[in-house]
């Protein structure tokens, strides 16, 4: 059973209260019921208040450096496939999720984590100057690299909260090895904290191609949703080749909010 992120607060928040899911609506009590370790979300329950004085314009646009930034640790070699960094929260959420996995014998990897304004701009311009002689017009070819491919300033990964595991190739997923290391995700990834970001789009989300291998740690990267509307403007997506069709897609609309439960 897959939750979605507005389920998965209302029982983050009953087992954070000490509630039993049984004194709830018989449908989060149901869906609880069909994850394993006896129903127990196994994230952290700390306050995130207190990480409001760091949610900075700079920090949801990915302008910084998340290598000095305190929030942000290196991934241990064990749990990727490069030289990575995420949030610490994240990090020690993931490895529960990892060591559960492989006692079912599913190797989870990391293999790509937090990327910066930089970084995400050398992908989004390498894809531009690629594809801009396909398409006539601007807008027709950024709509094309945001089939996977976030504009740099709208991209989860800026946040640290968000991984990509295994691969990013939808092929992958559709082998054996592949296959299974997707319903596993499917059926525990949740009780960690993370879910699937970008999901099919047959019940009409918006944005992305759906996406495998993006797994979102929903405890910071909601409130990270939050500020992002509340704080950025499509004149602050800037910077870049083709941002001036940031507006006309309403790329905040369609894209950043273009997530599953949205």
């Amino acid at each position: 059973m897959k939750f979605g992120p507005l389920q998965y607060l209302i029982i983050l928040a009953i087992v954070s209260c000490g509630i039993s899911v049984t004194d709830k609506p018989s449908e989060v009590s149901n869906a609880a019921n069909e994850t394993k370790a006896s129903n127990e979300i196994l994230v952290s329950t700390e306050s995130i208040s207190d990480r409001d004085s760091l949610i900075t314009k700079e920090f949801l646009l990915g302008k910084f450096d998340y290598r000095k930034h305190e929030l942000f640790v290196r991934v241990p070699r064990e749990l990727s496939s490069k030289e990575l960094y995420i949030q610490q929260e994240a990090l020690d959420a993931f490895s529960k999720m990892y060591d559960s996995a492989a006692l079912e014998k599913i190797e989870l990897k990391i293999v790509s984590g937090t990327r910066n304004f930089e970084e995400q701009k050398r992908i989004w311009e390498t894809k531009w100057q690629k594809e801009r002689a396909n398409f006539q017009t601007p807008k027709e070819t950024a709509l094309k690299i945001l089939e996977y491919s976030s504009m740099p300033s709208t991209s989860r990964h800026h946040w640290g909260t968000d991984i990509d595991i295994n691969s990013v190739e939808s092929a992958y997923f559709k082998s054996e090895k592949g296959a299974a290391e997707y319903s596993w995700l499917l059926k525990n990834a949740n009780r960690f904290g993370f879910f699937q970001t970008y999901t099919s789009k047959e019940n009409g989300r918006t944005g992305y191609s759906m996406e495998e291998w993006h797994w979102s740690y929903f405890p910071l990267a909601e409130n990270y949703l939050d500020r992002y509307n509340e704080l950025i403007v499509s004149s602050d997506i800037n910077g870049f080749m083709g941002c001036e069709t940031a507006n006309e897609i309403d790329i905040i609309k369609n894209y950043v909010n273009g997530i599953e439960g949205k």
